[in-house]
């Protein structure tokens, strides 16, 4: 009977363990500046069971004389640094913008104008110990405008 107790204790123990250290393949966060541009949510999806290639989708906004939508999606990669809850984190993106001036009677930009931005970018990421996730990065911009450097700062939550 004893060794059927240690074994079913070792098990258990096992199993609580695996299940505490497991990676988190959901975040969903806030980002100022980045791929959203000025200010946006973000849901993303790491595809694999360790940190590695990941999907990201959002939905974004600015309001000065005009308002703003943003909709960034992307693709990602973590590679792992030698803390396991830190990355650098690389991807590829593009963010479809419109600005619709006839909503604060701009008149210049009254029928809307529509334009994709492509956003290469490169950061540091951290995973805390309370599932919580922050990066910071470089986000140049590129659009029929132009390149524009840019940063961006995300924070949010694992799950």
């Amino acid at each position: 009977m004893k060794p059927l107790t240690l074994l079913l204790a070792i098990l258990g123990f096992s199993f609580y363990s695996n299940g505490q250290t497991s990676f988190k393949r959901n975040d969903i966060y806030l980002e100022a500046g980045g791929n959203g541009l000025f200010s946006s949510i973000n849901y993303e999806r790491q595809l694999t069971k360790q940190p590695g290639l990941g999907f990201r989708l959002g939905i974004g906004f600015y309001a000065e004389k005009a308002f703003y939508l943003t909709i960034p999606v992307g693709i990602n990669y973590l590679f792992k640094l030698k803390n396991n809850k830190s990355f650098i984190d690389a991807g590829l993106g593009a963010t479809w913008t419109r600005i619709d001036g006839n909503l604060f009677g701009d008149s210049k930009n009254s029928t809307g104008d529509h334009f994709v931005n492509f956003a290469p970018s490169i950061g540091y990421r951290r995973h805390t110990t309370k599932d919580v996730m922050w990066r910071i990065s470089i986000t140049p911009i590129a659009n029929k405008y132009g390149l524009v450097p840019w940063l961006g700062f995300s924070i949010g939550k694992r799950f």
